[in-house]
């Protein structure tokens, strides 16, 4: 829970009657590498924050093919926006890495919100955040050259590079594996 309280604590305080809340409101489940938290177009019941592995969101378009949307490694969150809206999901969220989670449930949270008021201030920092990079994200994908977003997401995270399998970092940045491997190369080059 220490990663939570360290997580949370980056933009609110939390008292030690706030953390003992917070204890007993998430429950923690390890999961295999492969393992589905979340399948499209099923209620979104939880809220994910990773203690330990690697998740990754994505969709599948009507033609059958994958689109990597997130990735979520240790000290971050992941969820399906149908958490917050009662909408099921469209996305599907799998490990990349045995996992260790923490997860809470919609009814669980709106408690929390009453209980630890700077939790709603904590949450809409953490939605502004991750809208921001979406939109950051989506400007990439319509100006940068595949080279500049790759080097782009190398540079900010860095941590994810070794962890993230080829194919899947591919589809992120919107080309193909086989692309991304001569982009390597290339870039290994220079």
């Amino acid at each position: 829970m220490e990663l939570l309280f360290n997580n949370i604590e980056r933009q609110v305080s939390l008292s030690e009657k706030d953390k003992k809340i917070l204890s007993e409101a998430f429950r923690s489940k390890k999961v295999k590498r492969k393992h589905f938290l979340l399948e499209a177009n099923e209620p979104c019941k939880h809220l994910y924050f990773v203690l330990q592995g690697c998740l990754r969101a994505y969709y599948i378009d009507k033609n059958g093919f994958e689109h990597v949307v997130s990735f979520a490694i240790e000290d971050w969150w992941m969820s399906d926006f149908g958490f917050h809206t009662g909408n099921t999901s469209i996305l599907t969220i799998d490990t990349l890495e045995d996992s260790e989670v923490l997860y809470i449930d919609k009814p669980t949270m709106d408690k929390l919100y009453d209980q630890i008021p700077q939790l709603d201030r904590y949450f809409r920092i953490i939605l502004q955040n991750a809208l921001m990079a979406q939109m950051q994200r989506i400007m990439q994908m319509n100006s940068f050259t595949a080279e500049e977003r790759y080097v782009a997401f190398q540079k900010k995270y860095p941590q994810f590079i070794r962890r993230i399998p080829q194919k899947y970092l591919a589809s992120f940045l919107g080309i193909t594996p086989e692309f991304l491997s001569k982009l390597k190369k290339q870039l290994l080059r220079s």
